[in-house]
């Protein structure tokens, strides 16, 4: 059998692969710590679930309409004029088994041969390899640690050309935890004026975990509302990674070609899923203040203890569960160091360079994991760092 030309161009998340890796040397009975996967270490909310159930007892098994059942759509609208103070009508919501969906619906539609897609980097690593599955350019934003992994809004406005169709934005951002500064954002949407054309892909699936500054939605500019597409969902929020949930909002003339994406690709999603997902929005929101409070907690703990160590520093994050220590001092590649802590010291974290070529000399440490686990495995880190300066120097 012979392959698409198209499928050489998709690539991989290594944060599976880490993790995958690290789930073999757990089986080894090795004493891994995992702070390789980007994943909340609660468990859903247990009301969350018992909607669900609650939803297959009472014989919601069949096919729901492709942009999802109405209660869950009014929800979403709900939830965004609580958390984004910004109105927008149930037809605009698509819910999709998952966030990155979205990434391949409005990267399909304008990704094609001749075609510039700019995104940041370092980054979600899918942006990049749906964008070069689509046969698109994909661009680089470049993300800098002296700008605290910020983009800049004259380089980005800078970047744009005649064959520019889309840009990706992130934040608060993976895998750095950076937010963009509302003047950058100010700055971005005034300049995108010149550019009517060019369509707006903004990634909040992170919008609900910011810690030392609030949230600046894109959905805010009414300027860019007519190309804006917004990606957000119950993952990271809520804890239901697993239950492949996100939603997306379109602007009214991409809601028909949306939709009929949806219809060919997965027809809807899960049906008690979806009951879940509005007991999530509609329930208590204690759990993902109690969440917060602990990521913030345990933020706190790691980019003061990765400080400590000679020869790492690290940025303070603002947003998402990540901190993105600079270890080039170390004098081996982000992924040389990524594959010794996990095979030597059994931690599994994420080299930076895979979320893209200006995440050489970072390494991803997700914090979400226990306090203890966070400490053993700085211990490790320190250990590590000791014998990598032991071996330079001699």
């Amino acid at each position: 059998m012979k392959l698409s030309e198209k499928m050489q161009r998709l690539h991989t998340e290594t944060a599976f692969e880490v993790l995958a890796r690290a789930e073999v040397l757990r089986s080894e009975n090795k004493p891994v710590i995992n702070l390789g996967i980007g994943q909340p270490d609660f468990k859903t909310p247990p009301h969350v679930v018992e909607a669900a159930v609650r939803a297959l007892r009472d014989g919601h098994h069949g096919y729901t309409p492709a942009p999802g059942i109405l209660p869950l759509r009014e929800a979403v609208v709900n939830d965004i004029l609580t958390h984004r103070e910004v109105s927008v009508h149930p037809d605009q919501i698509i819910v999709v088994p998952g966030g990155k969906v979205v990434l391949f619906f409005a990267i399909l539609m304008f990704g094609e041969s001749g075609a510039e897609i700019l995104y940041p980097n370092p980054s979600f690593p899918i942006y990049q390899s749906v964008i070069e599955f689509s046969g698109a350019r994909a661009v680089p934003i470049p993300l800098l640690e002296k700008n605290n992994f910020a983009f800049s809004a004259d380089e980005v406005l800078n970047m744009i050309t005649e064959k520019t169709t889309l840009i990706i934005l992130n934040s608060p951002a993976n895998p750095t935890g950076g937010t963009a500064p509302k003047s950058e954002i100010d700055k971005l949407v005034a300049g995108l004026r010149e550019f009517p054309n060019v369509a707006i892909l903004s990634d909040e699936i992170y919008s609900r975990i910011c810690y030392d500054q609030e949230h600046v939605s894109l959905l805010a500019y009414p300027a860019i509302r007519d190309r804006l597409i917004l990606l957000d969902g119950w993952s990271k929020t809520y804890a239901m990674t697993g239950w492949r949930l996100g939603y997306s909002v379109w602007p009214p003339e991409l809601i028909e070609p949306a939709q009929r994406l949806a219809i060919n690709c997965h027809s809807c999603v899960n049906t008690p899923a979806q009951f879940g997902a509005i007991a999530a929005l509609e329930g208590s929101q204690d759990f993902v203040t109690e969440m917060n409070q602990a990521f913030l907690m345990r933020r706190d703990y790691l980019v003061k203890a990765l400080n400590s160590i000679e020869s790492v520093s690290c940025t303070l994050p603002n947003g998402a569960f990540y901190a993105f220590p600079n270890i080039s001092q170390l004098g081996r590649t982000a992924e040389q160091i990524q594959n010794d802590l996990l095979n030597d010291c059994y931690v599994a974290t994420v080299a930076g360079t895979s979320f893209g070529k200006y995440g050489e000399g970072f390494l991803r440490f997700s914090y979400a994991a226990s306090l203890d686990n966070l400490k053993v495995a700085v211990e490790r880190l320190q250990r590590y760092c000791n014998e990598s300066v032991l071996r330079t120097n001699n």
